[in-house]
């Protein structure tokens, strides 16, 4: 039977599993915007096509697969750039689908063409690949070599055209091809790689596991559990891959801001690293805290791009392909003979759970907002992640925020979703949106999300605020307000000393984010006290709206008194790594 082209790419990208777009619809896009909520997807236009980018990201971290974003033609897309840009250093496999005038338009010698302008070439340099369906029999192959660039090798965005003058055109087609019969799908690592990786991890005294970002993103987190299990070491977490997995909260511990994972690091003499790129946050795997015992240390490196094997560091066996595949083939031959116990396990899982319960005692001596002086904001950190949801997503935004976050959270998210690589702050309302609407989507169950920010990141996508509460989500956005650009106003501290203008980094203090969100129509909480944020939250989640809590924090606190910022620093050594 015959199908017209916007109906076929539905099929399409139904064949991957998604099921989810983001994006605002226009004249190129109402076909499939209502062909797409009658095949039952959830459709989502959010205010700004950045924030619809940013959806579409969450969406594919929270189920695994490629996501959706649509974008008018010129300024449309051209509003999404931020989110291609994110897209693709945060190796995430988004494809957006742009709109254009129809071709006989584009390649006419014309001067003043309304809402045009040559798109292709302003995204070349920001995706894995960039096309245009220029006849209508081109869409199965072009949308299907979009998604085959998108997930393989280093996942990525990529761009796609979608003229106005195919979007009506039929095509008579076969049902569409499931993923397999087109595109390699779980591959596997050769075997006898596999099996020398093995042996070295049986060999070892003093394993470890290092977790990057695609664990997660992949949805992996119960293969590498049965892994972690049966190597019986410590988990180390890197920036990126800030997720605990079920059943091994215990045993796992964020790189350098916990000293268990400095220690485990230190001691290793084998490290299997899965799912991240050993990049500047983890010092390469070469620097730092991996000098001591790099001499004896084995480097087994599980990665689906083989043009990444030894760029950072040398590998000892590389196990190329998708972690899916290769994580299985590693407990399959690991399972009859499982090992004792790391020597250091218990003493690493002892001293990890002292230490979390250190800084939160700690914490207790900063101020609380009794007196003259704001919320200290690790009370605000404590505070906030004691009242997490234990089944909740947890999106980070901010900057002070996310490095208080990594020292003093009482909270063990299994699901936690930030802008890592590239350190694009705003982005967290609509990660919350995406995240959570996939999330339900893909389940069906509406799990709490616990949006935990910083003023001035809230304030770039505020207006999806709006979204999240026609989408009836059960988020709270926790919200630290010091009314300045704190990580900014640290800078100025430590280059040109106390006392300077702090030209920019100051804003008003009569903004009330609890009363924006009232308007929104959200349940709107005001905090000054430091006890009180706890209670207010659980309010928040009861009343069955979007919650807005508005806590005031310490300016001075906040720019000066960031936790363990030298290691942060270190991520930036301008080639001395």
């Amino acid at each position: 039977m015959a199908v017209p082209v916007y109906e076929r790419i539905l099929q399409l990208f139904e064949a991957e599993g998604i099921n989810t777009l983001f994006g605002i619809p226009d004249p190129n896009f109402v076909h499939m915007f209502l062909a797409a909520e009658r095949r039952g997807w959830t459709v989502v236009a959010p205010h700004h096509e950045a924030a619809a980018g940013f959806m579409a990201e969450a969406a594919s971290r929270m189920t695994g697969k490629a996501a959706v974003c649509i974008a008018t033609l010129g300024p449309g897309i051209a509003n999404a750039a931020p989110a291609i840009q994110c897209a693709l250093v945060e190796n995430s496999p988004v494809i957006f689908l742009a709109g254009q005038r129809a071709r006989i338009t584009e390649q006419r010698v014309r001067r003043g063409r309304i809402q045009f302008v040559q798109q292709t070439p302003l995204f070349q340099n920001s995706v894995k690949y960039s096309a245009s369906i220029e006849y209508a029999e081109q869409t199965d192959e072009i949308i299907r070599e979009g998604i085959r660039k998108a997930v393989s090798g280093r996942p990525g965005p990529v761009y796609i055209e979608y003229p106005s003058h195919i979007i009506t055109d039929q095509l008579d087609v076969p049902p569409a091809l499931p993923p397999e019969r087109y595109r390699l799908v779980n591959q596997g690592a050769d075997v006898d790689r596999v099996a020398e990786a093995a042996a070295l991890i049986r060999a070892a005294k003093n394993p470890i596991l290092l977790v990057g970002h695609a664990v997660h993103t992949t949805r992996s987190g119960a293969a590498l559990k049965e892994l972690a299990l049966l190597m019986n070491c410590p988990v180390i977490q890197t920036s990126g891959g800030t997720s605990y997995i079920k059943g091994l909260e215990d045993r796992t511990f964020q790189y350098v801001f916990s000293k268990a994972s400095i220690d485990a690091v230190t001691e290793s003499d084998l490290c299997l690293a899965i799912g991240t790129e050993l990049g500047e946050p983890v010092h390469f795997g070469r620097w730092r805290y991996w000098e001591k015992n790099e001499a004896i240390r084995k480097w087994i490196y599980v990665e689906q791009d083989a043009s990444a094997i030894g760029v950072n560091r040398p590998i000892d066996v590389p196990l190329v392909g998708d972690l899916r595949g290769v994580i299985p083939q590693l407990i399959t031959a690991l399972k009859d003979t499982p090992r004792a116990p790391a020597p250091g396990l218990a003493k690493f899982m002892h001293d990890g759970q002292a230490e979390l319960d250190h800084w939160g005692e700690e914490s207790l001596t900063h101020t609380d907002g009794h007196g003259d002086v704001a919320i200290h904001t690790s009370r605000f950190v404590v505070e906030a992640t004691k009242a997490f949801p234990a089944d909740g997503i947890m999106i980070r935004d901010g900057g002070a925020t996310v490095v208080f976050t990594w020292t003093y959270s009482q909270a063990k998210p299994h699901d936690v979703i930030w802008n890592q690589n590239f350190g694009h702050i705003g982005t967290g309302l609509p990660y919350a949106t995406g995240a959570m609407l996939a999330d339900r989507a893909a389940t069906g169950i509406s799990r709490p999300g616990m949006l935990l920010t910083s003023d001035s990141s809230f304030l770039f996508h505020i207006g999806e605020l709006e979204t999240a509460v026609r989408c009836k989500l059960p988020l709270v956005c926790v919200v630290g307000v010091d009314n300045q650009w704190g990580l900014e106003v640290g800078v100025y501290k430590r280059n040109i000393g106390h006392g300077t203008e702090e030209t920019g980094t100051h804003w008003s203090k009569d903004v009330r984010f609890d009363k924006i969100g009232e308007g929104f129509g959200c349940h709107g909480e005001y905090v000054t006290k430091a006890e009180d944020i706890g209670p207010a939250i659980e309010r928040a989640y009861a009343s069955g709206k979007v919650g807005v809590v508005h806590v005031v924090i310490d300016p001075k606190a906040n720019s000066e008194e960031m936790p363990k910022y030298a290691e942060f620093r270190t991520w930036y050594a301008e080639g001395q790594q």
